[in-house]
């Protein structure tokens, strides 16, 4: 998977052990503090994954909300709706080859080749 400069640097923050929230304000009126997941960059555009949390900083439900990650190269960044289906499908997709990745590495070590070690 492939990211741009700007999402591997915050990736690298998460991975860290930042914690890096958004706050957004919802066309209801609510507003809702999100925490980020990581920056997927899909067809040279970057994406945000947020986990929306409760009162209490928690996430019950497992849903994750996607955004387009608009950054003018400092940390104030603009998110955009996701209005097209198949951008927001392409997006959908990439989470999940990414979360695919992500326990596939859990589950197995690899060298610095990306050969898996045999014990």
């Amino acid at each position: 998977m492939l990211f741009s400069d700007i999402a591997m640097k915050i990736n690298q923050r998460i991975e860290n052990g930042e914690e890096i929230t958004v706050d957004l304000d919802l066309d209801d009126g609510r507003k809702v503090t999100c925490a980020t997941m990581i920056i997927l960059t899909v067809n040279k555009k970057d994406y945000i994954v947020l986990l929306p949390l409760d009162k209490n900083g928690q996430n019950t439900d497992g849903n994750v909300w996607f955004y387009q990650y608009l950054s003018n190269g400092d940390d104030d960044a603009k998110l955009g709706y996701i209005s097209d289906d198949d951008e927001y499908e392409s997006v959908s997709e990439a989470f999940d080859e990414y979360l695919d990745e992500a326990e596939f590495d859990e589950l197995v070590d690899l060298d610095d080749n990306g050969e898996a070690i045999r014990s």
